[in-house]
């Protein structure tokens, strides 16, 4: 690190809560939390809310819930109720007045009061003469009291190294003076951020590529503070499989669409740490202790990440089939209609899905038939090959003679005396005697009113021999 930087490694995300929490946000705030422990530094996190019209607090309080739900949390920050809470630029404005003053009484930035109609048109006339639009400095040799603060941008170039992407180069004579605060009392976004870095003296900016153009204005005005410049990473865009960048007119893109749907934690930290990252080998399954000891900025990627969602569903599916069956029935919970089910069947109910989820929500529909009284299915749902309706009344009649005497109610016992109900017919109808679908496929569209479900022995045993009569009923009703 340069001399007049922190030695110690202080990162920041700096979220502003003016909408639901982006996954990308989600994925900047896990690099910066995953370089800090690693380097044994420290983790902020800093609202951006100095934009009062659109900032709310119930988009604070969701980055708060959401960040801590995926297990990343913050090393400082005022207390709220024993907890770390974030910064916010709103309750800095002090700090920044200070700062505004100086570079005023400097002659480093000024006062403008041009007409917001008179800056358009000027602007409109360099775009028809092929120039860029900038600011044409009418006020900087003005001794205006009043009106927004302009910095002074001269015509220079500013490099600057980036870690994931090298030498990085700007021209700033096509810039022209930037407005830096509407007002003493309102900064904008480039300032404070400057001011706020400096102070907390974060060693690391490590965000989006999108910022990759507002960090040669901030260096601008960190020279003219007087403060030192952090060591810069901006790290790829998410996009879309047609790589473009990722919007919500192609799917979802607020991290609590994808809590809500039951994605778990642990799938999209391992996940998203992958959009961008390549950790040189095979390996695709990380946890957090090892990706902390593993990650690295300079094994970031500069292109863009394909958010895949066919990966996070197999991810997420991996992490659902390592969960304990009581573990996961408790996840699912809110997935589930209102029921008065006891907890071990519930349990079985979850167990006989298990292998088969890839997001704890797919549980609604999947196991819906358990909860309800009577199941509606197209007839022909029933038929397996070349049967009949006669064929298939006679198998649904076997089968309810057949559970009727069953004592010892088990998918066990189930499953032998059904698989011997299955050989007798398929000898009394010429069937193949190795394919016991005759009989056991109508039985369990019947149980489950479903082309694919767990057999049918797991279903009867969770319905119990009652619900599981009605429905062979209700089934031969149908034919």
């Amino acid at each position: 690190m340069k001399k007049d930087q922190p030695k110690k490694v202080r990162v920041r995300l700096a979220p502003s809560p003016t909408g639901p929490v982006h996954i990308g946000t989600a994925r900047t705030a896990l690099y910066n939390y995953l370089f800090a422990k690693q380097h044994n530094g420290e983790f902020l996190i800093r609202i951006e809310d100095t934009d009062k019209e659109r900032s709310e607090q119930k988009w604070t309080d969701e980055i708060i819930e959401q960040l801590h739900w995926l297990g990343i949390d913050w090393d400082e920050g005022p207390d709220i109720g024993g907890k770390f809470g974030p910064y916010k630029q709103s309750q800095r404005h002090d700090m920044y007045r200070k700062y505004l003053e100086k570079l005023l009484e400097e002659k480093k930035a000024y006062y403008c009061n041009c007409k917001p109609e008179d800056l358009e048109a000027k602007r409109q006339d360099q775009m028809s003469r092929g120039l860029a639009p900038k600011y044409d400095g009418t006020c900087r040799n003005k001794h205006n009291t009043s009106g927004v603060i302009r910095f002074i941008v001269h015509d220079k170039k500013i490099v600057f190294c980036d870690v994931i992407r090298g030498d990085v180069a700007f021209d700033m004579g096509l810039l022209g003076d930037m407005v830096i605060a509407k007002s003493l009392e309102e900064p904008l976004f480039h300032f404070v951020v400057v001011v706020d870095d400096f102070l907390m003296q974060i060693s690391h900016v490590i965000r989006g590529e999108d910022h990759l153009s507002n960090t040669p204005r901030q260096i601008l005005l960190q020279e003219a503070m007087g403060f030192y410049q952090p060591i810069y990473a901006h790290i790829p865009l998410f996009l879309n499989a047609d790589k473009s960048k990722m919007s919500k007119r192609q799917g979802d893109v607020a991290l609590k669409e994808y809590h809500d749907k039951g994605y778990l934690p642990e799938a999209l930290i391992n996940f998203m740490v992958l959009l961008g990252w390549n950790p040189g080998t095979e390996k695709e399954i990380f946890s957090l202790s090892e990706l902390i000891k593993e990650f690295s900025l300079e094994k970031v990627q500069k292109s863009g990440a394909i958010f895949n969602i066919q990966r996070l569903d197999f991810i997420n599916g991996f992490y659902i089939r390592k969960k304990s069956v009581a573990a996961l029935t408790k996840l699912c919970l809110p997935f589930l209609p209102d029921n008065d089910f006891p907890e071990k069947t519930l349990e079985k109910i979850v167990g006989a899905y298990q292998e088969r989820l890839k997001k704890l929500s797919d549980i609604t529909e999947m196991a819906d038939f358990f909860f309800k009284e009577t199941l509606q299915y197209d007839k022909h749902l029933l038929k397996w090959k070349e049967m009949q309706d006669s064929d298939i009344k006679e198998a649904l009649l076997l089968c309810d003679t057949t559970v009727r005497e069953i004592k010892t109610w088990n998918a066990k016992n189930l499953e032998k005396e059904l698989f011997a109900a299955a050989e007798k017919f398929n000898i009394q109808k010429g069937y193949p005697l190795q394919n016991k679908g005759y009989l056991l496929w109508p039985l369990r569209v019947a149980l489950s009113g479903k082309q694919a479900s767990p057999g049918p022995f797991e279903i009867a045993e969770i319905l119990g021999k009652e619900k599981t009569l009605k429905r062979i009923q209700d089934a031969i009703r149908q034919l």
